[in-house]
């Protein structure tokens, strides 16, 4: 009798495995599809930036992406609290996504209609309140999924790694074009991304649908978050700061258009992209330490490495290296966030974990962007390298005892 049961057991759990599968890859899409559309912009900003009225300094290229970034360090928290609270996430993750789309359009119709630079800016700021939602919610959603953290957020890894070597590439072809184009580009991909979200079934865990404030109440008394929030914040700062002052560097060091530049940038990307899901799922058997504390340091090192390379290819050669050491960290540090979260708050912590990041791109941009006004390329590779590897020498001993300690890692529930 039990043999007949285990064999009406197998099906049932292949069949909840092959669905787990699908949405891993809808929700990795999805992810995918929102840093795409991000990233369509970075090759081309300066061109961007004077199509929309403003000038052509780094400082105004500054400017254009800290706006963006503002609004997602402001509501990150927001719409994951929300997502918690109301038992959802995939119909805020498809709103938001449409409405980045809109904002998107209304840049492109910016010169159009006569807008200011300052409006543009503004427009910059409500898209991108609207853009997070969806790439917030979608990364939680995948922490929903059982399997274990590190394999679902290295599939989150892979998707934004990929989203950004894809949008690099093809971001700074049609800049050259018209740097209208990418705006376009960007809208069509977010529209595709709503429809997309519509179609995943969600799987939340289990738990007490709390208030947001009692979620956010219950984050405070999770101290341990801070640690992988201060790892995001510095590996998203140095993503910023590739995104301004990489552009910059390798068009007016080496001489490059915007398709060249995006190259440069795909030279990071795609490693990063390619390694992100074996990384997490090494994290998982071996602990997070490993990869987040060793993983920083040799990436913090790399950064430098590429701020003094004498030639494009040896650049471009220290530029893939850089991309393979942050696969090994990015996705233990967000297996640490999921790691240490209750299931009731993971929405909020990961939304969190989304602030600090969007922080660090804040910073990358504007301490990047003065640096290299003040003292020049090589002072602001230094600066942005060595902040990696201070991060891992003074937070290495908080990491090993989280990685050490009872939290939920590696999960246990059935899946793949």
């Amino acid at each position: 009798m039990r043999r007949g049961n285990d064999a009406d057991i197998c099906p049932e759990r292949k069949r909840r495995v092959v669905t787990r599968r699908g949405t891993r890859i809808r929700l990795a899409l999805g992810v995918w599809g929102v840093l795409l559309s991000q990233v369509f912009l970075y090759p081309g900003v300066e061109d961007i930036v004077v199509a929309l009225g403003g000038s052509g300094t780094i400082s105004a290229g500054m400017w254009f992406l800290v706006a963006e970034f503002a609004a997602f360090v402001a509501f990150a928290s927001v719409w994951g609290a929300a997502s918690d609270a109301v038992g959802h996430r995939m119909p805020l993750a498809a709103a938001g996504a449409l409405g980045g789309a809109a904002g998107y359009l209304l840049l492109a119709a910016a010169p159009t209609l006569g807008l200011p630079f300052a409006a543009v800016l503004v427009v910059r700021i409500v898209g991108g309140a609207a853009t997070i939602g969806a790439f917030s919610l979608a990364i939680t959603a995948l922490a929903d999924l059982s399997g274990g953290n590190g394999r679902n957020m290295g599939a989150a890894g892979i998707a934004i790694g990929l989203g950004a070597a894809l949008g690099s590439v093809v971001g700074g072809r049609l800049a050259d074009a018209d740097p209208l184009f990418p705006l376009y580009a960007a809208a069509g991909t977010l529209v595709a991304v709503a429809i997309l979200f519509g179609t995943v079934s969600e799987e939340l865990p289990s738990g007490d649908r709390l208030g947001i404030g009692e979620v956010l109440g219950r984050l405070r008394k999770r101290p341990a978050l801070g640690v992988p929030y201060a790892f995001g914040f510095i590996d998203r700062m140095t993503a910023g700061f590739f995104a301004l002052v990489g552009v910059y560097y390798f068009r007016e060091s080496f001489g490059l258009d915007a398709a060249g530049a995006g190259l440069a940038l795909a030279a990071f990307f795609i490693p990063f992209a390619l390694l992100q899901y074996p990384a997490g799922v090494l994290s998982d058997r071996v602990g997070r330490a490993i990869p987040v504390v060793i993983g920083s340091v040799c990436y913090g090192l790399g950064i430098v490495a590429v701020g003094v390379a004498p030639s494009l290819w040896l650049a471009i050669g220290a530029m893939v290296a850089v991309g393979a050491l942050g696969a090994l960290v990015a996705p233990a540090t967000m297996a640490l966030v999921t790691d240490i979260a209750s299931v009731e708050t993971r929405g909020a912590a990961l939304g969190g974990f989304n602030v600090f990041g969007s922080l660090g791109f804040l910073a990358g941009f504007l301490l990047g962007g003065t640096t290299t006004s003040s003292a020049g390329y090589l002072a602001a590779f230094a600066v942005v390298g060595l902040s990696e590897v201070a991060i891992a020498l003074v937070a290495a001993r908080a990491v090993w005892r989280i990685s050490e300690s009872d939290y939920s890692w590696p999960d246990t529930r059935t899946g793949s």
